[in-house]
């Protein structure tokens, strides 16, 4: 069985959603192009969807997608506690039908906090997807740390591995995918190369093979997200060229 392909929001870039009208508009087009799920991101919510998330969650219902959600924040905070906007992360999540939440570590202190995280999760269908981010926090050391606790637990807890991160990290991901590959429940399909002091994403056509071989070291069931930049005059060409080759690979 060939793993779901799952198309991020934000590869469109955020005045190409803006103009095209909110991640609403993008949802036709990710159906056309034969992707599975969709990665809604909270970053880009105006207010009014914030509001109304049941909404979102029966149009992306309605073009026979599946949903995966994303939140710019940690799961612990600086002082290492675990963030108290947790909760409220995972009623949106709720409310979209979501299949995973994505949500980046944060400062872990070992401490997981474990009766009060499973409570919050006892509700949600889904699963807690914590992403390798491109900070400190997201560097292979506490990444391990945190998922062997996690594991031990028991708690519904799985691993983001976000397969460009590692660049900013200045890590290899190779490595991490031997060490974390029994963690990961979903992959952000990515390639990165250095630009000025950092680096930056670019499409897979534009990168070369390493990404494959890194790809290949993850769990073939996970399903792929596409998170490096979609852009052409044709975004429903595009997108089908990269889910189908993502299907296929």
């Amino acid at each position: 069985m060939k793993a779901e392909i799952i198309v991020v929001t934000a590869a469109y870039g955020h005045q190409q959603i803006a103009e095209l009208g909110g991640q609403l508009a993008l949802l036709p087009i990710i159906q056309q192009a034969g992707a599975d799920g969709v990665e809604i991101r909270r970053e880009l919510f105006d207010d009014a969807t914030l509001a109304n998330l049941p909404a979102l969650a029966e149009a992306v219902k309605h073009h026979q997608l599946k949903t995966s959600y994303s939140v710019p924040d940690s799961l612990f905070c600086d002082d290492g506690g675990l963030n108290p906007q947790l909760k409220h992360y995972v009623e949106e999540a709720r409310q979209l039908n979501a299949q995973r939440l994505k949500i980046a570590l944060g400062n872990f202190t070992g401490d997981l906090a474990t009766e009060q995280l499973r409570a919050l999760l006892a509700d949600f269908d889904g699963q807690l997807a914590v992403e390798n981010d491109q900070t400190e926090h997201g560097k292979l050391a506490p990444s391990q740390h945190f998922f062997a606790a996690v594991s031990e637990a028991g708690l519904p807890v799985s691993m983001t591995f976000d397969m460009a991160n590692w660049c900013w990290t200045q890590e290899d991901a190779e490595q991490a995918a031997v060490a974390l590959g029994k963690y990961v429940s979903y992959v952000h399909v990515k390639a990165a190369v250095p630009h000025k002091e950092s680096f930056r994403a670019i499409a897979l056509d534009d990168a070369d093979d390493s990404w494959r071989t890194l790809l290949a070291q993850l769990p073939a069931s996970a399903p792929r997200g596409i998170e490096f930049p979609l852009a052409g005059s044709d975004l429903t060409a595009v997108t089908r060229h990269y889910v189908t080759l993502l299907r296929n690979v």
